[in-house]
């Protein structure tokens, strides 16, 4: 079992459209993916996008990530890329 706490960087939030990208890395994998928020502990099952919503997690949220079997790694690994990038959606200085 890998396990990481990563923040929510985007200033929507983990909201549907990124919970959907986040789903859809997330299943690729054989491993169990969790989330759960470091502040409340609710959980959550990061291949399902209703579990995920669930969250209700806003920009600066802090989820602790655990990625459980055969390809763990590799699901870790493209977990902390689709949080470092925002999830596709972080605004960068030109377009403010």
């Amino acid at each position: 079992m890998l396990e990481r706490t990563l923040t929510i960087k985007g200033r929507l939030g983990l909201h549907a459209r990124a919970a959907a990208r986040l789903v859809r890395v997330t299943s690729s994998f054989q491993s169990h993916v969790s989330l759960r928020r470091v502040e409340g502990n609710v959980t959550a099952d990061a291949k399902s996008i209703l579990s995920v919503l669930m969250l209700a997690a806003t920009e600066g949220t802090e989820l602790h990530v655990a990625t459980d079997g055969v390809d763990q790694e590799e699901a870790m690994n493209a977990i902390e890329q689709l949080f470092a990038a925002g999830f596709g959606e972080l605004e960068t200085e030109s377009s403010i």
